[in-house]
């Protein structure tokens, strides 16, 4: 195959259709997703048995437990992916809504309407629910995207692209609207990030080398997050109940994700009462602890953990702990490790809330609640398109709004300007 005609091929139909994907009706769009919706429905076995395929090689491969996880295609993530689109498609359209409508001193009227992107490059690894998630809120949005998935869920990705193809064609649009890349050619990606005749923004997910290289190389505005290094401070006037239920949560709930704990703060006046509670919880839970030398005073058992702990996102059963003097440290820690992905704090002193919410430059930022609420569909967004650490255009779980862009409109009747 020659990779640089075939995705500038891709390009080519891809700026085609965005011009039909922008000016389709809202329940042209909303048709469409109900449509890919059934198709994922009505086709559970086939994709099912495609998924088959992809986690038979990874195992061969040598995956680790953390990542087969991430590519499992499990009946109730098939449940997900269709509320997914249900709910996008029952979520308000953004497009053509005109806001700040204001008339100027010359007469005229001055407003800014919202507008789709364009075309949308998503690239990402193993999850094949990110090709529904992608899929959906670029349709809604009034955007058509190419969607360029990891080798390993391959055959996932395939399968889920003929439904969603399927539900396009039923809604009179563009099959052209959403593109799955054909080819597990690591230089289809290359040229994909450098072609912004028709690509308007990338958008990568997945680990931090595919990120770190995407950003070096793409001639393409970028939306992204290198690390989920996520923290959760227990303040001295913590409910030891709530700490213990946050703390096992945002750790222990699934461990391959970006918004999973992996830096666990704690106050040192608490620390001798809280920390071997949850210790115990979370070494039945089968997580490795390393710990700085006072939280080690406690937890002898734990492991000495390194300035490098602080620095890693483990995506694995491992929590580094610290015991810290107060909620100032506390924020420094979290300010100069964190990845400023998502961070919370535990306590029911509302003075601390409002100075750890107001302080911690993350793009999210919690009170008595997991970490792993940090997600597009739990923030009401039906879904997520990623999770943006940057501070222009988008940050935090991107959505709809995320997806769209605004342009200035003027109206007036006759008006010149002197």
């Amino acid at each position: 195959m020659d990779i640089h005609a075939y995705i500038t091929e891709v390009g080519q139909r891809a700026r085609a259709a965005a011009r039909v994907m922008a000016r389709a009706t809202t329940g042209d769009r909303d048709r469409a997703l109900k449509a890919i919706a059934d198709a994922l429905d009505q086709a559970r076995e086939s994709l099912v048995s495609a998924n088959a395929k992809d986690l038979e090689a990874a195992r061969a491969a040598g995956m680790e437990e953390a990542m087969l996880d991430r590519l499992a295609l499990t009946p109730v993530r098939i449940d997900s992916m269709i509320e997914g689109l249900r709910q996008v498609a029952a979520l308000a359209d953004p497009i053509g809504e005109i806001t700040g409508m204001s008339y100027r001193p010359s007469g005229i009227q001055v407003g800014r309407m919202r507008v789709p992107l364009g075309v949308i490059g998503i690239i990402y690894e193993s999850r094949p629910n990110v090709t529904v998630d992608a899929a959906s809120l670029c349709l809604k949005s009034g955007n058509a995207c190419i969607l360029r998935g990891g080798s390993e869920s391959f055959h996932s990705n395939q399968a889920i692209a003929g439904c969603v193809a399927l539900g396009l064609e039923q809604a009179g649009l563009p099959a052209d609207g959403v593109q799955v890349i054909s080819t597990t050619e690591r230089a289809a990606v290359g040229e994909l990030i450098t072609m912004p005749q028709y690509v308007d923004v990338i958008v990568p997910r997945g680990g931090k080398g595919l990120i770190e290289r995407i950003s070096r190389d793409a001639k393409v505005p970028v939306i992204k997050h290198l690390d989920g290094i996520c923290h959760v401070y227990i303040d001295r006037d913590a409910d030891p109940d709530k700490a213990l239920a946050v703390t096992l949560n945002s750790k222990t709930h699934r461990y391959g994700t970006c918004n999973t704990l992996e830096t666990l703060l704690v106050d040192a006046p608490v620390a001798a009462t809280l920390l071997p509670v949850i210790a115990a919880a979370l070494t039945e839970a089968g997580v490795e602890l390393r710990g700085c030398a006072r939280s080690r005073e406690v937890l002898p058992q734990a492991l000495p953990a390194t300035e490098e702990d602080w620095q890693t996102e483990y995506l694995a059963p491992i929590l580094s702990i610290r015991v810290v003097d107060g909620l100032d440290e506390a924020i420094e820690h979290i300010n100069r490790y964190s990845s400023q992905h998502t961070d919370s704090i535990i306590t029911e002193n509302y003075s601390r809330v409002r100075r750890f919410i107001s302080e911690v430059d993350s793009s999210s930022v919690m009170a008595n609640a997991s970490t792993r609420f940090a997600d597009g569909f739990e923030y009401g967004l039906g879904a997520e398109i990623g999770i943006s650490t940057d501070k222009l255009h988008a940050r935090g779980p991107v959505g709809l709004a995320g997806l769209t862009s605004e342009k200035y409109v003027v109206f007036g009747n006759g008006h010149i300007r002197t």
